[in-house]
């Protein structure tokens, strides 16, 4: 994963969250904090995510930021459980290219609009 797309899948998250009326994290990498793969800062009613990307599977880099949002909102299950499968049908089928079918088990919308 790049920045570009490091990017893309943040603006989609953030998207998502504000459409849910839920606290929208800023996204960054890599953590300040050496050896984690995912952090998070809360400063006042500000909360930043951040991931390591380099050296990750693409999957595990976007587990990390849709966790961070189920973090930054402070959500238990159930709310965090449905959280987390609209974030995962919000990336799949935002037409990402660089996001493999094989990271989750939602239809993938072809370019054409037809499932996949």
């Amino acid at each position: 994963m790049d920045s570009l797309e490091f990017a893309l899948v943040a603006k989609v998250l953030v998207v998502e969250a504000r459409r849910r009326g839920l606290t929208v994290p800023g996204f960054r990498c890599p953590p300040r904090i050496v050896g984690v793969d995912r952090s998070l800062r809360r400063v006042g009613d500000h909360v930043t995510v951040a991931v390591r990307v380099k050296g990750r599977p693409l999957v595990a880099v976007i587990a990390d930021m849709i966790e961070g949002v189920v973090v930054a909102n402070r959500l238990v299950p159930p709310a965090a459980d449905r959280l987390r499968r609209e974030l995962w049908l919000a990336v799949s089928s935002a037409k990402l290219d660089f996001v493999p079918p094989s990271v989750h088990d939602f239809t993938v919308v072809s370019d054409r609009g037809n499932a996949a």
